[in-house]
């Protein structure tokens, strides 16, 4: 096929006069059975280097992508477009995945988009052994790269899956971001017969600012006085879920609508946010960086972050997500340097768990076959890590899998010793890059030309446009009405408690504050572990303007209280305190039917569930049922224990039971 006609195909399937060179010569080589890595910038158009040759060849394309929402997305858009395209993922029922599978089998689709999570289901290798596949995708593959900003265990099956292919079996890995060294592992992880294609990285329609700022208030008080001035709509990114929470409320507060997004949001949820945003329904929407990956929207008009981002590549691909269309789009890093450098750190020091946990593992696996729940449970450690951990046993074959009613794990007599070595040199590395991010911040010279040198790109001239080149700064000036408002906010902001189920009558409750975020924490460890006696006053009275904010006029019939498991009678103390004040009868009929270990010694959600599971009871059936019940406690993390014991309340026929405690933590497991 020749461009010309490659171009007449163009038009009557995507709508698209003409390629762009760079984008031909991709395409061009796929067709012609080449191994491609293309290196672009976000917004160019890597996709359609893929989603084109998938409608020429005989067979079906796949396509591996970390990103559900790009899955979404670009199926939707083609399936428009009367292209056959479908994704499996884990937001689609277990019928919808099979149905698409069924597709594929009979050479019914062009186009399939699937997990990377996929090369370690036995059904679904199965069934791809039956397909007519004709091309492998890998996007976002700097996932393969161990020196990649975001290395996924599984893109190792993919490699695996490459280098089985025919010489001649075309096999494209698209990126955005890779830097020289990331760009060299990708080659010779897949064998070192890809072709590079590399395009400028340039972004000059991307105008970069930092704001320097003193305390964690500032990036508030800065948000409060210049974001009205911002074209909308766009993305304010935050390094903690909860900060999600708290930059939200903040901004609807002031006036504006916008939406707090995580991965702690259920997928309907979350695709109502998406959807939204894509219609530009909101000023912007607050986001870990779980929203933008795999988000075709080309107009956002404005990036802003609340941290510091672990790496310029990092940070290169998360404001890339803005100006797609070409036109003006506002990049603001707000940047405290006595503060700010703590968070990143934390997630360098997590991603690589330390040698202690690789032996946990191993001691575990020695003892039996296990699969991977069992594992966490037996070491103790989140599933994260355990994920990391078995992938670099597998790889030095010390553990080996084995299909057997799910994956399982054993351990290898005969390996020999774990080496370490490479992870070290990763987290130094990881070091360095977070330096060079730290060191962007000060930098005086151009920012865009900054980011493009590190990943690589040293044919760029300065963008004119950055503050450095354009000499315009934005600082903070907080005034006294500003100050106030954020003092009110604060006194007026409580965290909601997601802990509704199907299979209790729990509703979602209300905290008083974040335990991280205040003098709340302290005082509850002061009472807790420190022999403060009972909890203090002011948090009776902060913890009450939660409960009438949250729950307003409702009616409850009796509060109860989350029976201890080390602090005695403090939540028990407080609770009653609480019924004093509310004129609530308070009720002593739950309780634990067995000793549980305290929540916080448990690393992963798996293990704080076992914990509690079933270890919970009630006095008196009868004074329980049909009634409307405010449960208390102090801490809420997990929400393991109040989901467990809303379950038991419901057994015994309670018609409501709805949470309030005094502090939500900041953290969250996996």
């Amino acid at each position: 096929m020749n461009r010309q006609h490659a171009e007449k195909e163009l038009l009557r399937l995507f709508g698209f006069e003409a390629f762009y060179d760079l984008q031909w010569e991709v395409i061009e080589k796929l067709l012609a059975g080449k191994r491609v890595l293309f290196i672009e910038k976000t917004g160019y158009g890597k996709s359609l280097c893929f989603q084109f040759p998938a409608t020429q060849l005989d067979g079906l394309s796949i396509v591996f992508s970390p990103l559900i929402a790009l899955m979404r997305d670009q199926v939707r858009s083609m399936q428009e477009r009367g292209i056959r395209a479908a994704t499996i993922n884990s937001n689609q029922s277990p019928d919808e995945n099979e149905s698409v599978i069924s597709l594929a089998r009979n050479n019914q689709l062009d186009i399939l988009y699937i997990a990377p999570e996929r090369m370690e289901n036995a059904e679904w290798i199965r069934a791809a052994r039956e397909m007519k596949i004709a091309m492998v995708v890998v996007d976002e593959a700097h996932c393969i790269s161990i020196w990649g900003q975001s290395f996924r265990p599984n893109y190792r099956r993919i490699v695996n899956l490459v280098r089985l292919l025919p010489k001649n079996f075309p096999v494209l890995a698209t990126t955005a971001t890779a830097t020289p060294r990331v760009q060299q592992d990708i080659l010779e992880q897949a064998g070192g017969d890809l072709i590079l294609v590399r395009g400028r990285l340039l972004r000059p329609n991307l105008r970069l600012f930092v704001v320097p700022v003193n305390s964690e208030d500032e990036k508030f008080l800065w948000l409060a006085s210049h974001f009205h001035r911002i074209p909308k709509t766009g993305i304010i990114y935050t390094g903690t879920q909860a900060n999600t929470e708290i930059y939200a409320n903040w901004l609807n507060f002031l006036g504006f609508k916008t939406a707090a997004y995580s991965g702690r949001l259920d997928p309907e949820s979350r695709k109502g946010i998406e959807t939204e945003f894509m219609n530009n329904g909101f000023d912007g929407v607050v986001s870990t960086n779980a929203l933008g990956m795999g988000i075709d929207k080309p107009d956002i008009r404005f990036v802003i972050h609340t941290q510091v981002t672990q790496s310029p590549i990092h940070y290169y691909q998360e404001i890339g997500r803005a100006g797609r269309d070409g036109r003006e789009a506002f990049i603001i890093l707000l940047y405290n340097a006595a503060a700010d450098q703590s968070l990143p750190l934390s997630f360098i020091d997590g991603n690589k768990p330390p040698a202690a946990k690789y032996d946990k593992v191993i001691s575990a696996v020695k003892t039996a076959l296990m699969s991977k729940h069992e594992i966490v449970r037996a070491a103790n450690l989140k599933q994260t890590h355990v994920s990391v951990i078995l992938a670099d046993l597998v790889d030095q074959g010390i553990v080996n899998e084995v299909e057997a009613r799910g994956r399982k794990y054993f351990y290898n007599p005969n390996a020999g010793p774990l080496d370490l070595g490479l992870y070290e040199s990763l987290r130094r590395e990881q070091y360095l890059e977070l330096e060079k991010m730290i060191a962007y911040t000060g930098i005086e010279t151009c920012r865009m030309q900054y980011l493009c040198e590190y990943l690589g790109d040293e044919r760029q001239s300065p963008c004119g446009v950055c503050d450095n080149d354009s000499k315009k700064r934005i600082g903070v000036v907080p005034s006294e009405e500003l100050v106030e408002k954020l003092k009110n906010f604060r006194e007026t902001f409580f965290p909601v408690l997601e802990v509704e189920t199907t299979q209790s009558c729990l509703v979602n409750g209300v905290a008083a504050a974040y335990y991280g975020t205040s003098n709340v924490g302290s005082a509850i460890h002061y009472s807790k572990y420190e022999g403060g006696g009972d909890f203090p006053d002011w948090l009776l009275r902060l913890t009450l303007r939660a409960f009438r904010k949250h729950y307003g006029g409702e009616k409850f019939d009796m509060i109860m209280y989350v029976p201890p498991t080390e602090s005695g009678d403090l939540v028990k103390n407080f609770a009653e305190k609480v019924a004093f004040v509310l004129k609530i009868p308070i009720s002593h009929q739950l309780i634990k039917t067995e000793a549980t270990q305290p929540q916080k010694v448990f690393q992963s959600s798996i293990s704080k569930r076992h914990n509690v599971r079933g270890k919970f009871g009630c006095l008196s059936m009868e004074e329980i049922e049909g009634k409307r019940i405010l449960i208390i406690d102090d801490i809420f993390d997990s929400g393991c224990t109040i989901k467990e014991a809303g379950k038991c309340l419901s057994k015994c026929g309670a018609a409501k039971i709805a949470p309030l405690v005094i502090a939500k933590t900041l953290g969250g497991d996996l």
